[in-house]
């Protein structure tokens, strides 16, 4: 694919043969051009990437212009540099001319010599000229020339150790010395001598204590060198940091989720805690927020509220000029909004009363917290100390009205889902209490709401028809006489001596645990001659129907004690 820059400007008939040859040589129907390496070029690859740029177009279709180039990497050109000292051959014995005028050596010149400057120069007493020079060429790479550590000997480093060694050889002689001329037998002495000599950096003798106690030099190589992130004065022993050290992890890694707090890289501030899960006094860092209120941020920022306000009523108060009086003028005025708080809640109460209403509980009887130790079991009972009173409501509890033993809501009926009284079983609000008769009551009353359901679900047949229901009958087909107006028992056409006899057996009846009657059983057992056998008479209705309203009605013989 030829470059446009090679070829220059094109005509419009040659423009036109252009497209179709690289039309025809992506179809596949015209041959692929080369480039200078006889490599086919993809006719697919966009111009904006097969034309070269101007300072790499060579005019001939390439796509040398994209290959990364070829760098020698081998060790002997990152490894090669200039040799030190190297002199060519034996020095010159005689001045030549253009030679160094200081030293003698013609490869350099006198504003280029290296050499001590001499009173006389080689020029003009031609003795101790200098050898010659030898000019290297080193061809270094881009990596060679960057290196800062290319051209040095290691062997060099050697000399700081010999230095250090000799040093402390000669301070340990002297050392020995000092202790050799002592010529008092005080222990202390000795111990104080050796001290100071052990605290010069190595570890002394066993024989005159640890190597631990308090540091006595004060000639050490490192008092003079700052470290790395921090500033030190080695008069005050104070250090500042100036910069971050790697063991501190930057806020923005805390916590890598984007939708975490905020972390503003102009200012390098992140305002709110990055973990939210953790209590902020737990938490490595709980946010730029959380440090301007903890400590002595708040007291600071009183300090700088209070300049400002008086500043702005015409005081000349300033915390950086002078906050020495800025401070004072803070405690003092505190002090006198003390005094005038006192002073004010005095005159008001004085005035106006009510000093007992500001009167308060001690907060540990407020909260109910005591020193009593009570100890409970698995089961919930104390097993030592005593048991903590309940603590009790502002209402009225345990009030009983009506007669009643319970309060309101202490039993529940679950046939009905009432609430009602415990003490008579009674569902309705403020009624006066029944005692037993009232549970009574509502127990028939329930029973008998569960017997007319059953017998709604299970009809007997027309003649298995109970008492109650013959009963019923036969009062409704006799609603016109006078009987029903007469009294229980007064009834002239009923005989005495048999409504007895039928009171007594059905008195027996009743007593009875199973359910139904026993000639009822028989009857619904037996075929029509037990019908006929068992029916029912006046009397025995009548009986009946008296112990039966006598049951169903639990207020019939209750009687007031209290009246």
């Amino acid at each position: 694919m030829a470059s446009s820059s090679a070829v220059g400007k094109l005509s419009r008939e040659e423009f036109r043969r252009q497209k179709d040859l690289d039309a025809a040589r992506k179809a596949g129907t015209a041959p692929a051009a080369l480039d200078e390496e006889g490599k086919a070029i993809n006719p697919h690859i966009p111009q904006y990437i097969s034309q070269a740029p101007w300072y790499l177009d060579t005019g001939a279709p390439s796509l040398s212009h994209q290959r990364r180039p070829q760098d020698d990497r081998s060790s002997t050109k990152l490894d090669t540099w200039y040799d030190r000292n190297v002199k060519a051959g034996p020095a010159a014995t005689k001045y030549r001319k253009g030679a160094c005028e200081n030293c003698g050596a013609i490869t350099h010149k006198k504003q280029d010599c290296l050499e001590r400057p001499r009173k006389k120069g080689a020029k003009y007493t031609n003795r101790d000229i200098a050898p010659d020079e030898i000019i290297q060429e080193v061809a270094a790479g881009y990596d060679a020339k960057r290196d800062r550590w290319n051209g040095y000997d290691p062997s060099e480093h050697k000399k700081i150790y010999e230095e250090y060694e000799a040093i402390e050889a000669e301070r340990q002689r002297l050392r020995e010395e000092e202790i050799d001329n002592q010529t008092t037998t005080d222990l202390a002495a000795v111990r104080r001598v050796a001290k100071a000599g052990k605290a010069e950096g190595k570890e002394g003798d066993a024989d005159f204590g640890s190597s631990d106690e308090e540091d006595a030099d004060e000639d050490k190589y490192a008092d003079s060198a700052d470290a790395v992130g921090q500033k030190m004065d080695t008069k005050t022993r104070i250090t500042v940091r100036n910069l971050r050290i790697r063991e501190d992890t930057a806020k923005y890694l805390i916590n890598l989720d984007p939708s975490s707090a905020y972390y503003d890289p102009k200012t390098r501030s992140m305002r709110d805690n990055p973990l939210k899960n953790l209590p902020p006094e737990e938490a490595p860092f709980a946010g730029d927020n959380f440090l301007r209120h903890s400590g002595d941020a708040p007291q600071v920022q009183e300090l700088q509220l209070f300049a400002w306000q008086a500043a702005a009523r015409g005081n000349d108060v300033h915390l950086n000029a002078n906050p020495t009086q800025g401070q004072l003028l803070h405690k003092e005025f505190k002090e006198k909004k003390e005094e005038l708080k006192d002073t004010s809640k005095v005159s008001v109460l004085a005035k106006y009363g009510g000093e007992e209403y500001l009167q308060k509980v001690p907060k540990e009887l407020l909260q109910g917290q005591t020193e009593e130790y009570v100890e409970y079991s698995r089961t919930g009972q104390v097993i030592h100390g005593k048991e903590r009173a309940k603590a009790r409501s502002k209402y009225p509890e345990d009030v009983y009205v009506n007669n009643h033993t319970a309060v309101w809501g202490s039993w529940y009926d679950a046939t009905a889902g009432t609430w009602g009284y415990a003490c008579c079983h009674s569902s309705v609000h403020l009624s006066y209490c029944t005692g037993e008769a009232g549970k009574l009551a509502s127990q028939a009353s329930s029973a008998q709401n569960l017997l007319a359901a059953s017998s709604s679900r299970h009809s007997p047949p027309p003649e298995q028809k109970s008492l109650a229901e013959e009963h019923n009958e036969r009062k409704d087909k006799g609603k016109s006489k006078a009987s029903n107006k007469k009294a229980l028992g007064e009834d002239p056409e009923l005989n005495q001596d048999k409504l007895a006899e039928a009171m007594s057996e059905e008195r027996k009846r009743k007593s009875r645990t199973d359910e139904g009657d026993e000639r009822f059983s028989k009857k619904s057992k037996g075929g029509e001659s037990d019908t006929k056998k068992f029916d029912v008479t006046e009397e025995e209705l009548e009986a009946y129907r008296r112990t039966r309203s006598m049951g169903e009605d639990p207020m019939a013989n209750y009687v007031d004690e209290d009246l």
